[in-house]
Order: structure tokens, then C-alpha cells, then sequence
């Protein structure tokens, strides 16, 4: 699921009146971490005002991006949760275990051979939950 349009309308259709009930709700303008976070409560529509380090808060988030050097942990614990497929669009992206010494071309095999286990892994995992996977020399 690296892409469900209908979803990410519906997101930014109810964004607006997310931040407008957030703003009057705090009774000043927002940062932008706020709209985003405020615009992406589980429950819906603001009806607190979060304090940081001190309130709870779940969030309903619509796109997830992961590194290599993250993903694996993060699709092992997905895998044991028992859950088929990814909700919200998701993307692992293969760059953070390149290592620029030598140039673009020499570093990328480099660390596909050093590697190749994480990235099989990354990539069959990814295939498995509907992840969309970057393979490494994609780019960010």
C-alpha cells in the first residue's frame, strides 16, 4: 500500500478544521508541528490542549517512512504484532547504511555487499506487508 489516494484526501479534506478547532482550543496561531500533529489525532478533532512531556496522546498517522538502518527492527516488531498488511501508506527507504568514502558508485557496492542480507531481508519483508521498498541507489 505505497499509495491510497482516497485516504490522503480525506486526511487533508478534514485538515483545515482540525487546526481551526486546535488554534481556538489554545487561543493563539500554530507552529507547524502542531497542525501536523493536531490535524492527525486518532480521536479526530481537538478537544484538549496537550501539554508536552506530560499528556498522552495517540495519533492516527497517514504515511510512514523508514530507513534501513531503523526498518528492520520496526519490521520485526510488525511482523510479530500478526497484522497482514500496513494501514497507512509505508516506504523503506535504503540510504543510511551507504557509507561515502571512496564516491557514489564504488561506496554503493561497497555496501551492497556488506549488506545484502539487510537489504534481501528489507525487501522481501517489505513485499510481504505491502511496504513500498527503495533499494539501495535509489535515492531519498
Amino acid at each position: 500500500m505505497a499509495f491510497d489516494i482516497e485516504m490522503i484526501k480525506k486526511v487533508y479534506a478534514e485538515m483545515p478544521a482540525r487546526i481551526k478547532a486546535a488554534r481556538n482550543l489554545l487561543g493563539r496561531p500554530l507552529t507547524l508541528t502542531e497542525k501536523i500533529l493536531y490535524s492527525h489525532l486518532f480521536d479526530g478533532m481537538p478537544t484538549e490542549v496537550f501539554e508536552r512531556g506530560k499528556t498522552y496522546v495517540d495519533f492516527a498517522p497517514d504515511r510512514v517512512a523508514m530507513q534501513d538502518a531503523t526498518a528492520q527492527m520496526a519490521i520485526l516488531q510488525f511482523g510479530s504484532a500478526g497484522i497482514p498488511r500496513v494501514a497507512v501508506p509505508t516506504t523503506v527507504h535504503c540510504d543510511h547504511l551507504i557509507q561515502a568514502l571512496n564516491g557514489a558508485k564504488e561506496d554503493l557496492q561497497r555496501s551492497v555487499l556488506e549488506n545484502n542480507e539487510v537489504y534481501e531481508f528489507l525487501r522481501t519483508a517489505s513485499s510481504k506487508y505491502g511496504i513500498g521498498f527503495w533499494r539501495p541507489g535509489s535515492g531519498i
